[in-house]
């Protein structure tokens, strides 16, 4: 338990870190892709676990489209905290069970529930409550930061779907494969877009960037994945939501970003209701 919420943690600071790297958010992404993945390649090694022994075409093509989803997902989650509060781009990046709910019956042929489709009503309720208190005008960003959340919780959704097809597979092989198909599926696009020669990067920011890739990714990940076998899937749905939570009161405490009544009850409802469908 104490590894899994450590995780959770974790994973609910990267926001902090990310404000402070000047750089393309699809640069940032490749390097935590790249970080991550050889991480918990090292990891590996050190506990000689094996990885990618024994599987099929099939399940490396599919881990591969998931890597890229998970790439995309991170430019615009990234994108989402420039342009808005880290909660406003965080409670909209949460709205991702809610996407994959209602994708579901064409994905994954299931039926919508009573409970489910209520779930969802008040979870897109609590991201009216959200967006409601953004600024109206596109030029301050703040709905474009709640799009771009909106966009990466479409493609968290779309890893999490993608895979429910894969058979049985060691975490941390999946993971290595993911984090790496993600960062070789970015590369030619940072390539691309990226003016190297005018990039400058500070010690400091260097620093950020180490630990997003890291911290954020390479640690966070492990010990996630070492502690799902001895958790049941209740107490991990769960303590999941620690990340949000931790995420918008670090936004309010550190940041001191502005928090209203309204953007209170959007969470609760938000949080809420993912949490109530995943139970």
């Amino acid at each position: 338990m104490p590894q899994f919420i450590l995780s959770m943690l974790i994973f609910g600071t990267v926001g902090l870190f990310v404000r402070g790297i000047d750089l393309p958010s699809s640069t940032i992404a490749l390097a935590r892709g790249l970080m991550g993945a050889a991480f918990l390649v090292c990891a590996a090694l050190a506990l000689r676990k094996s990885l990618c022994v024994g599987l099929s075409r099939s399940t490396l093509t599919r881990l591969f489209v998931s890597g890229v989803f998970l790439g995309l997902n991170w430019i615009f989650l990234f994108e989402a905290y420039r342009h808005t509060t880290i909660a406003a781009a965080t409670l909209s990046y949460y709205t991702a069970p809610a996407i994959m709910t209602l994708l579901s019956p064409f994905v994954l042929k299931e039926k919508l529930s009573t409970k489910k489709l209520v779930c969802l009503a008040v979870c897109f309720v609590g991201m009216g409550c959200v967006v409601g208190t953004e600024p109206g005008s596109l030029a301050d960003g703040g709905l474009i930061g709640i799009g771009f959340g909106l966009i990466a919780a479409s493609f968290y959704a779309a890893v999490v779907l993608n895979n429910k097809f894969l058979g049985p597979i060691e975490p941390t092989t999946s993971s290595v494969i993911q984090l790496g198909s993600a960062a070789a599926a970015i590369l030619p696009y940072v390539l691309a877009t990226t003016d190297f020669a005018s990039m400058s990067v500070g010690m400091d920011q260097l620093g950020l960037l180490i630990v997003v890739g890291i911290v954020h990714t390479g640690v966070a990940y492990f010990l996630y994945f070492s502690a799902l076998p001895k958790l049941s899937t209740q107490r991990v749905s769960i303590f999941s939501y620690i990340d949000p939570a931790f995420a918008v009161v670090l936004s309010i405490l550190v940041l001191a970003e502005p928090f209203t009544a309204m953007t209170l009850i959007g969470a609760f409802l938000i949080l809420g209701a993912a949490l109530a469908s995943e139970l």
